[in-house]
C-alpha cells in the first residue's frame, strides 16, 4: 500500500465519512452473512478501502463508489478472473447490495476503534510503519533517545521511513464527534519499565486524500513486461536427497516449457540450500548457501549447472530442527527482487525451524519476523512440509511454525502444504502445480490476455489449492507491478502501528481502545454481569457454592450446555458466559479469569470489593444504553439494531 509523501500530509482525518444506503436491496431475505472461522455467532465484516465499488456482478465494468471505511457484512466469497470477490450487504438482515473486490477491503474481525486522549502535556503519538519498529521502542530501556531524532526530523518537514503518520495537533473528542479509526489487530505486552502496553494496528485515510478515487483501468501493455521469479529454499540435510533431485527435475521440465514458449526472460528460478549451525557441527559445511540466483540464470541449462553440486549433507545436525529461517532470509536478502513482478519463495523441508532464541539459530528471528521481511519485499512465502515418519514427534511444532511463516494478508489460509508420509510423488505434483500456475500467469500477461481490473468472463476455482492460491497472489502482484511501472495510484488508505501509552512515559495513556457494541450485545453483557453479581452476593455466606451458582446462571442465559457441564470448566470464561463479541479483545478480564478457588480464598471484604466493581459497571452500562446521542450508525441508519456504542475497553467486565 502506498505510504504518504510527507508526514505533514499524513495527519489523521478527524472525521471519516460513514456509509450511506445505496441502491435497492436484493430480494433475498432469509440469508445470513458468513460466520467468522471458529465462531458460532459472529459474522464476517470488512471495511472498504478508498476506491471500492459495489457492483451488481463481479463481471460488471464499474459500480457505485463507496466511502472509505464503510462497514459491510460478507455473504459470499467467489474467485473471478484470479481475484476474490465478496458478496456484501450493509446489514446482517439478509439483504445483499452487490459485490466488491476483496482487494478493496480490509477484514474487521473485532469492531474496535481507537480514540486519542487529549495531547496536552505530552508529545503527539507517532504511527509506525510496522509492528517490529514499535515493539523495539516499547522494549527499549531508553526509547526517548530514539524518538528524539525522529521527532526532530518530522518537525523539520522531512520524512522518516519508519513513521507513517502523526497524531493531529488538535484534540477531537470522540464523545462529541465520532470518528472511525478501526483497529485491525491488537496485542498486549510489557514495556521495559514493567508497564502493560497494547500494540495496535490501525487504519485511516489522509485528510488530503479522503475522497474515494475512481478506479483506473490498467493497460494490457503494462503487463506484457511482467516477469516472475521462484526461489526454492531447500533443506539439504541427510534424507533430503530424493527431494533435491525431484525439485531439479521439476525446474528442468518447466524451463523446457518456457523456452519453447519464448518466455525465458519472463520466468526465472533460483535455489538456496540450508542446513544448521556449523560451529556446532563443522561437517555440515554451511548454514545456508545461494546456489542459483534467478537474476543470473537465463536458461534451464544454466540452472542445472549451478545446482549440480547440491547434495544432501553427510553429517547429522545437532538438532532435528534445521535453520530454515536462515535459508529463507538468504533468499530474501541475496536476491534482487526489484527486477520481478511475481515474487515467490518456496521452502521445502522435513523438519521444524530453529527458533530465534535457540543458541544455534543464525538469524535470531522467528516466523513472524521472517514473514514481515518477506511482505516488506512483496514476496509470497510457501512451505512444503515433508511429514516423514522419522519426524513424527516434530510435526505439530513444525506445522505451527510454517503456518505462521506463510500467512498472507490476501489469502484466507497459510500457504502451507503438508506432504503426508513425505511422498516424493505427492511432493513432485505440488511443485509441478505451483510452477505451472506461475508460468501460466506470466504467459497470459505476455499475450495481454489477463488485465487486472478488466471484466473478463467469470472463471471458477480450479479445485487445485496450489493453483488457486497462486492465481490470487499473482493478481495482487500484477496490480503492484502496474503501480510501480505505470505510476498507478494505490488506494489512499494506510495502516500503521501505535502504542496505547506514551513510549517515554508509559504511565500516560495516549489512546483509548473502544469496543463498538450493538444494543443487543450491550444488553447481553448487562445480563451476564448482573448474573455474576447475584451469584456472588448469594455465595458470600456459602463461598463453595459460587461456581455452582454460575453454572446455573449460564444455563438460564441459554449458554452452550457442553461448556457449562464440561469438567474442564474452571473459570467463568470456560462456561461461555460472555458472547463471542468479547473473544480476543486485547485486555485481561478480572471477571472472566475468576475461578472457584480464588473466590473461596477471598475474605468477605475482598469479595465485596469485587462485587462493588461489578455494580459500578452495571450502572455504567445503563448510562451507555440511555445515552442516545452517542449511538452511532455505521450503516447510515439502514438497521436501527446495528447502531453501536463506543465502549471504552477498560469498562469491559
Amino acid at each position: 500500500m502506498r505510504m504518504l509523501s510527507s508526514v505533514g500530509k499524513a495527519c489523521l482525518v478527524a472525521a471519516v465519512l460513514l456509509a450511506g444506503a445505496w441502491g435497492v436491496p436484493s430480494a433475498e431475505a432469509a440469508r445470513t452473512p458468513l460466520l467468522m472461522e471458529g465462531k458460532k455467532t459472529l459474522y464476517q465484516r470488512v471495511l472498504t478501502r478508498p476506491g471500492a465499488q459495489i457492483r451488481k456482478d463481479p463481471a460488471d465494468a464499474a459500480g457505485k463508489p463507496q466511502p472509505a471505511l464503510t462497514r459491510l457484512y460478507v455473504y459470499g466469497r467467489v474467485q473471478k478472473n484470479g481475484a476474490e470477490w465478496l458478496e456484501v450487504g450493509l446489514t446482517a438482515k439478509g439483504q445483499t447490495d452487490g459485490w466488491v473486490a476483496a482487494d478493496y477491503t480490509l477484514p474487521w474481525k473485532q469492531q474496535m476503534t481507537l480514540a486519542f486522549t487529549n495531547p496536552a502535556g505530552r508529545e503527539r503519538s507517532l504511527l509506525f510503519k510496522d509492528r517490529d519498529t514499535l515493539a523495539t521502542l516499547v522494549n527499549a530501556d531508553d526509547p526517548g533517545s530514539t524518538l528524539a531524532p525522529l521527532r526532530k526530523t518530522i518537525a523539520s518537514g522531512k520524512n522518516d521511513p519508519s513513521v507513517v503518520s502523526i497524531e493531529p495537533e488538535a484534540y477531537v473528542d470522540l464523545n462529541k464527534q465520532f470518528y472511525l479509526l478501526p483497529i485491525l489487530s491488537a496485542e498486549e505486552t510489557f514495556a521495559a519499565s514493567g508497564h502493560r502496553m497494547r500494540l495496535l494496528e490501525v487504519a485511516s485515510v489522509t485528510q488530503q486524500e479522503a475522497k474515494a478515487d475512481k478506479a483506473q483501468a490498467p493497460k494490457a501493455n503494462g503487463l506484457r513486461n511482467f516477469s516472475a521469479s521462484v526461489v526454492f529454499v531447500i533443506d539439504s540435510t541427510i534424507s533430503m536427497g530424493p527431494y533435491i533431485d525431484r525439485t531439479r527435475d521439476a525446474v528442468k521440465r518447466i524451463y523446457d516449457r518456457i523456452e519453447k514458449a519464448g518466455l525465458s526472460d519472463k520466468v526465472r528460478f533460483g535455489m538456496v540450500a540450508f542446513r544448521s549451525n556449523i560451529d556446532k557441527t563443522p561437517a555440515l559445511e554451511y548454514v545456508s548457501r545461494l546456489y542459483a540466483d534467478p537474476n543470473q540464470v537465463k536458461s534451464g541449462k544454466e540452472f542445472l549447472e549451478k545446482v549440480s553440486g547440491l547434495r544432501q549433507a553427510t553429517a547429522s545436525s545437532a538438532r532435528f530442527s534445521e535453520d530454515a529461517y536462515a535459508g529463507v532470509m538468504t533468499a530474501l536478502d541475496k536476491v534482487d527482487w526489484a527486477n520481478f513482478g511475481g515474487r515467490y519463495v518456496v521452502l521445502i523441508t522435513d523438519a521444524g525451524a530453529l527458533r530465534g532464541n535457540d543458541p544455534l539459530s543464525g538469524t535470531k528471528l522467528d516466523a513472524e519476523q521472517v514473514r514481515l521481511e518477506a511482505q516488506h519485499r512483496g514476496v509470497a512465502l510457501y512451505a512444503m512440509h515433508l511429514r516423514t515418519p522419522e519426524g513424527k514427534a516434530n510435526h505439530a511444532e513444525a506445522e505451527a511454525q510454517y503456518k505462521a511463516l506463510t500467512a498472507h494478508p490476501l489469502v484466507p489460509h497459510p500457504l502451507y502444504y503438508p506432504v503426508e508420509s513425505g511422498s516424493v510423488d505427492a511432493f513432485g505434483k505440488i511443485v509441478d502445480s505451483l510452477a505451472d500456475a506461475i508460468v501460466d500467469q506470466v504467459n497470459a500477461s505476455s499475450r495481454g490476455e489477463e488485465v487486472a481490473g478488466s471484466a473478463l468472463s467469470a472463471s471458477k476455482a480450479s479445485g487445485d489449492q496450489v493453483k488457486d492460491d497462486a492465481a490470487l497472489l499473482g493478481h495482487a502482484m500484477k496490480l503492484a507491478w502496474l503501480g510501480r511501472t505505470e505510476g498507478t495510484r494505490a488506494p489512499p488508505l494506510f495502516s500503521a502501528w501505535i502504542s496505547d501509552r506514551d513510549l517515554v512515559k508509559p504511565d500516560v495513556a495516549t489512546t483509548e481502545v473502544r469496543v463498538l457494541l450493538t444494543k443487543n450485545q450491550l444488553s447481553d453483557m448487562q445480563q451476564v454481569v448482573k448474573s455474576i453479581l447475584d451469584a456472588g452476593q448469594a455465595a458470600q455466606l456459602s463461598p463453595k457454592d459460587f461456581f455452582a451458582r454460575m453454572r446455573s446462571a449460564a444455563a438460564t442465559l441459554g449458554r452452550d450446555p457442553n461448556a457449562i457441564n464440561s469438567p474442564n470448566a474452571q473459570k467463568l470464561a470456560d462456561l461461555g458466559l460472555m458472547g463471542e463479541y468479547l473473544d480476543d479483545l486485547p485486555y485481561r478480564s478480572k471477571v472472566l479469569d475468576l475461578d472457584q478457588e480464588t473466590w473461596s480464598s477471598w475474605s468477605i471484604s475482598q469479595q465485596q470489593v469485587f462485587l462493588d466493581e461489578l455494580q459500578r459497571k452495571l450502572r455504567l452500562y445503563q448510562i451507555y444504553h440511555d445515552d442516545v446521542s452517542r449511538w452511532v450508525a455505521l450503516d447510515g441508519g439502514a438497521d436501527a439494531g446495528e447502531a453501536v456504542y463506543p465502549v471504552p475497553l477498560d469498562a469491559m467486565p
